[in-house]
């Protein structure tokens, strides 16, 4: 039976976000589906708190990102950004370095995060599908960074971007600020996958459960760490890097266990 657990609420106080683990699979949910499920600095605090727990939750290997209502994430909230016009350049450095730190928390998280986009993820919250590892949609989702349309900037969430589809695409995204098909998303390299409304559910959860079985956790953080440090280093530096963890993996007990599986020619459950 299914073992299911909210580690999140005993320590802090969730409004905007709902966390739970069912059988080693984090589901951390926005949940403000009035406003779109639109960022301000308490929601942004929130899923900072979400995925911190879930990062440390030693029943939790997997995470799902997703949204409650018709909106995965319209960006930020339009009371917010009245505020924030009368905010002096210190208190915009640090509310803009707050979005910076969650951007930056999951893209770096050790466990595997799957964006679960069921309607329009737009600006920064086509920004958080961004940084996950896994995004998976439906035909009618649509994706964009609208920033430039009201005179803002795409700055953070152009850092992930560029890694993750390349200048000329990012390029087309960021400076044009049209909003674009789940399909388009797809051929962009942005979604992994598009599946029908009434199978997003099952599709991801899929996924999560066969990644929690299939593979080991510990090389799985390890192989997304290398991911994001082997880009920052010249060539030979991330060879070098690449055959120390090459070399260090080998003496892991994960690695043992799942040679010796393989050479015994049986199924490794982890």
């Amino acid at each position: 039976m299914e073992q299911s657990h909210n580690p999140a609420t005993e320590t802090f106080a969730l409004q905007y976000v709902n966390y739970h683990c069912t059988d080693r699979v984090a589901s951390i949910t926005l949940n403000r589906p009035e406003k779109r499920n639109a960022l301000n600095y308490q929601m942004v605090t929130e899923l900072k708190h979400a995925f911190d727990t879930a990062e440390n939750d030693d029943e939790c290997k997997v995470v799902i990102l997703k949204a409650s209502g018709q909106a995965f994430c319209a960006g930020a909230d339009l009371e917010y950004l009245q505020q924030l016009k009368n905010n002096s350049y210190a208190e915009n450095l640090e509310d803009s370095s707050h979005l910076m730190q969650l951007f930056y928390q999951i893209y770096t998280l050790k466990k595997v995060v799957i964006a679960q986009v069921s309607g329009p993820a737009i600006a920064s919250g086509c920004g958080l599908a961004t940084v996950c590892d896994f995004t998976y949609t439906v035909p009618s989702a649509r994706f964009g960074y609208t920033e430039v349309k009201i005179g803002f900037l795409p700055a953070i969430v152009k850092v992930f971007l560029l890694r993750k589809i390349g200048e000329a695409r990012a390029k087309e995204l960021l400076l044009t600020g049209d909003l674009i098909s789940a399909e388009k998303a797809k051929t962009f390299g942005l979604v992994n996958e598009v599946v029908p409304e009434e199978e997003l559910d099952q599709t991801v959860r899929d996924l999560a459960k066969r990644l929690c079985v299939q593979n080991s956790g510990q090389a799985m953080e390890v192989t997304k760490e290398m991911i994001a440090r082997v880009q920052e280093l010249p060539l030979r530096d991330a060879l070098e890097y690449a055959a120390e963890r090459n070399a260090l993996a080998r003496a892991t007990d994960d690695c043992h266990q799942g040679i010796q599986a393989f050479l015994d020619k049986q199924s490794m459950t982890w």
